[in-house]
């Protein structure tokens, strides 16, 4: 079975800045080499933001962002990426990079801190700053429709 994870190892990049291999996916982590702007890469895996690359002289991780794909050398590959992002055979072109960036271990180890809790609420708005807010860079507004509770069950919509 051809995992996605087996489709990545596969992929080929460019790298798209100058920027440090790193020996673990974390900004601190030790230094692996350095990526040349315009470095043709292998891409071996992937964790959160992070791309684990087979460069010219190193192997390392760096931020997502810092490596265009440009093919697979595994010809299954684009198609199971594209059932995994949902976008098999809808025509659009679409760019994203998501990330995750809690990993299983770390909502396992995670401890409330009410002290975070009321800085994140701090960062809330009202309805009306957030309309000053769009109306300030002249966003248009766009009503929408809305599910409503009594219509949504575990099993789908009614």
């Amino acid at each position: 079975m051809l995992t996605l994870n087996t489709a990545l190892a596969a992929d080929l990049g460019v790298a798209l800045k100058a920027d440090k291999l790193l020996a673990e996916p974390f900004n601190d982590a030790k230094p692996a080499g350095n990526l040349m702007r315009g470095d043709n890469v292998e891409i071996i895996a992937k964790k959160g933001a992070w791309l684990q690359i087979k460069a010219k002289k190193s192997t390392g991780w760096v931020r997502l962002l810092s490596v265009k794909r440009t093919s697979s050398s595994v010809s299954n590959s684009k198609g199971i990426l594209d059932v995994a992002s949902g976008r098999a055979g809808t025509g659009e072109v679409v760019a994203t990079t998501g990330v995750r960036g809690l990993s299983a271990e770390d909502l396992k180890s995670a401890k409330f801190s009410e002290e975070e809790m009321k800085a994140m609420e701090s960062y809330t708005e009202s309805a009306e700053q957030g309309k000053s807010f769009a109306e300030a860079g002249l966003l248009q507004s766009t009503k929408m429709s809305y599910f409503v509770n009594s219509t949504v069950t575990t099993k789908g919509t009614k």
